[in-house]
């Protein structure tokens, strides 16, 4: 991972380190909520507004539960010890984010390298990966007497003393589940883990991050939602106004999380490309539709970009979507390179293995 940050410690300059190493000082507590910390060129802010950082500045990560089923007997001969895979298997994984609650713990987990295929175009593909500095990931959720919730079909494999349910609440339930696949894009069932364990969900090259709700709402785009809590709701949300609903590129609903816990989102970029926006009673206007979630008290309109037809043609600019009030809007800036990039990302592909087959050949 590039070191691109920055940090002040005692009025000096630190860095550059990778972000890793951030979240890492972090979680050791050399990193204070208000410390000063950029990327790259950008501007100084505080610790606590940048995603990865806001759990973990002003604490220290808890100790990992034991690496072993065994060792976890021995610890609570009961069964109430974490069930966990071997040490020799943990090794394969980096850890590049975690945090926990009472009974519950979430780690984003990364491959560090893959090492090939028996397919050659698929050894090709996952060269290129490893080149590009892609990573395949995979979300591991531990228990102890706690729940969790997850999208439909993302379960990989579990261990322990856990079991899986599904409750429909009869022909009613059915009827909302399937009304709230319809209208948010998740799963009309979210299956729910109960008990002490381990739960690995399906291993991918998307991006994650986590985010911890102290009571409050999250309105996020639709297929944002991965797993959660078990004490969080996972529901639909109206938007509150046409325009938003006609103009926003989300339509009529949103996915609603709200309650108390920490629940992962499946984000279109990598996390530490995320910007948090704090609104105190201000107003945030967006060109695009990379604003991914917002919380607090905050009106979310469609409005053109100035008063008058004449400001529209000579801007450029349309239709904008605004965020009024206070809370907090995550936005994605990125997101659209990404789309742009991925269009025309087979051409591209194909061309870098040409180059990369000639330039062998020429050896």
């Amino acid at each position: 991972m590039a070191a691109e940050w920055f940090y002040k410690l005692n009025g000096t300059d630190i860095g550059p380190v990778s972000s890793s190493d951030l979240v890492e000082l972090a979680v050791a507590g050399k990193l204070a909520p208000g410390a000063a910390v950029r990327k790259g060129d950008g501007p100084w802010v505080a610790a606590e507004t940048v995603p990865g950082l806001a759990d973990r500045v002003g604490r220290r990560r808890a100790e990992p539960p034991p690496l072993s089923a065994a060792s976890a007997a021995v610890a609570e001969p009961r069964g109430r010890g974490f069930a966990m895979v071997s040490a020799s298997a943990a090794e394969a994984f980096e850890v590049l984010d975690s945090a926990e609650d009472d009974g519950f713990r979430v780690e984003i987990l990364a491959y560090p390298r893959l090492g090939g295929s028996r397919d050659a175009h698929a050894a090709q593909q996952v060269f290129f990966a490893n080149r590009a500095g892609m990573k395949l990931k995979q979300v591991r959720i531990t228990l102890k007497d706690g729940q969790a919730l997850s999208e439909a079909g993302a379960l990989h494999f579990m261990l322990g003393a856990l079991r899986m349910e599904s409750k429909v609440g009869g022909v009613g339930g059915i009827g909302r589940a399937m009304m709230n696949r319809f209208l948010t894009k998740e799963a009309a069932f979210l299956p729910r883990y109960h008990g002490t364990g381990q739960i690995y969900l399906e291993p991918s090259f998307s991006h994650f991050f986590i985010h911890r709700l102290a009571g409050e709402e999250v309105i996020a785009d639709k297929g944002l939602f991965y797993c959660c809590d078990g004490a969080l709701e996972v529901g639909a949300a109206v938007q509150k106004s046409i325009s938003s609903a006609l103009f926003g590129g989300e339509g009529w609903f949103q996915t609603r999380i709200r309650g108390r816990g920490l629940c992962v989102l499946e984000s279109p970029v990598p996390a530490d490309e995320i910007i948090r926006v704090d609104l105190k009673n201000e107003t945030l206007q967006v060109d695009g539709n990379f604003a991914l979630m917002r919380t607090g008290r905050i009106d979310f309109t469609v409005e053109r970009s100035t008063k008058s037809l004449m400001g529209v043609f000579t801007s450029g600019e349309l239709l904008l979507q605004t965020f009024r009030g206070v809370g907090s809007v995550w936005l994605a800036p990125t997101q659209d390179v990404y789309e742009r990039l991925r269009e025309g990302g087979h051409s591209a592909l194909a061309l870098a293995s040409r180059n990369s087959s000639t330039s062998t050949e020429s050896r």
